[in-house]
């Protein structure tokens, strides 16, 4: 197998497995924001701030895949 195959197969592996976390912890985090926001709707500004930085951080998981796929690409 050529190598820039074997690159461009492991840079699709890295973002397929690379975002499945991410979205599983996005969901995660909204559904439970979701949750508080219902249980207690006079604290949905905080609840909100709280939810929007942890979906940052998790969303910078994903670009971190991205990166390393993007050097397999066009590094490799």
């Amino acid at each position: 197998m050529d190598p820039k195959v074997a690159a461009l197969i492991a840079a699709g592996f890295a973002m397929g497995i690379g975002s499945i976390g991410p979205a599983i912890a996005i969901g995660n985090l909204v559904g439970k924001a979701l949750e508080g926001i219902a249980r207690q709707p006079e604290a949905s500004g905080q609840i909100n701030t709280a939810m929007f930085i942890g979906v940052a951080f998790a969303e910078a998981i994903a670009l971190y895949a991205l990166v390393v796929a993007f050097l397999l690409i066009f590094v490799a």
